[in-house]
């Protein structure tokens, strides 16, 4: 229903026009490659698989494609890992007609529409005080390297081919990388990279290469 009230919003709109909808992501990872959209809304609560690892995978295929999450989520970790994806934008579902539409034709030119909420959580998180800014123990060089692709939005698999590691030992760094800079989610761990020193976020601050070696 909701779906179908967001393609007669669009379709009504005098400078937009909807190409497709689809109700799962199995159909859309299949066909919105094909109907090459400029901008694609996604709900994070899909039947059949998560709208982020949705935005994830289309991502890769359609790089020059904006996606705009369009949610009831308004926690910090779904905000902040949509974003991570590869979201330009999030709003939630309650937003009006026409500030949706604006926020269409604004993520299409370029710009980061987000409701007022959700922008003052991206603000939180890089506010926070100098103290926490850098992680009590610095990552050893592969965790570095690990964070660092998250941080470009790269699925786990995409990570463990780039590294020649299994996705199982990506989980491994992961894990350890969540446990070292305190956080619960991929959102929260790029947005904690984001706030790093040049000299941290280029991987120099490591430990001894005795201790590194034996992390990896």
């Amino acid at each position: 229903m909701v779906r179908e009230i967001l393609v007669g919003w669009i379709s009504q709109a005098d400078d937009l026009r909807c190409v497709s909808s689809y109700g799962n992501a199995k159909t859309a990872v299949a066909g919105l490659p094909q109907d090459k959209p400029q901008v694609v809304l996604v709900d994070i609560n899909l039947p059949d698989h998560n709208g982020i690892h949705c935005v994830c995978q289309l991502k890769a295929l359609m790089p020059k494609t904006q996606f705009l999450m369009l949610t009831v989520y308004e926690d910090a970790n779904h905000i902040f890992d949509a974003l991570a994806a590869g979201a330009s934008g999030y709003l939630l579902k309650r937003t009006p007609r026409e500030e949706l539409l604006a926020a269409i034709k604004q993520v299409n030119e370029g710009g980061s529409p987000m409701t007022s909420y959700v922008a003052r959580k991206v603000v939180q998180a890089f506010q926070r005080p100098a103290t926490e800014k850098t992680p009590d123990h610095v990552l050893s060089q592969r965790e570095w390297e690990v964070l660092k692709l998250l941080a470009r939005g790269l699925a786990y698999k995409q990570i463990a081919d780039s590294l020649g590691i299994t996705i199982s030992t990506v989980n491994t760094y992961i894990m350890r990388i969540y446990e070292k800079l305190h956080v619960r989610s991929r959102g929260e761990a790029v947005a904690r990279y984001a706030t790093f020193p040049g000299e941290e976020r280029g991987g120099r601050r490591l430990r001894s290469p005795r201790t590194a070696e034996a992390a990896d």
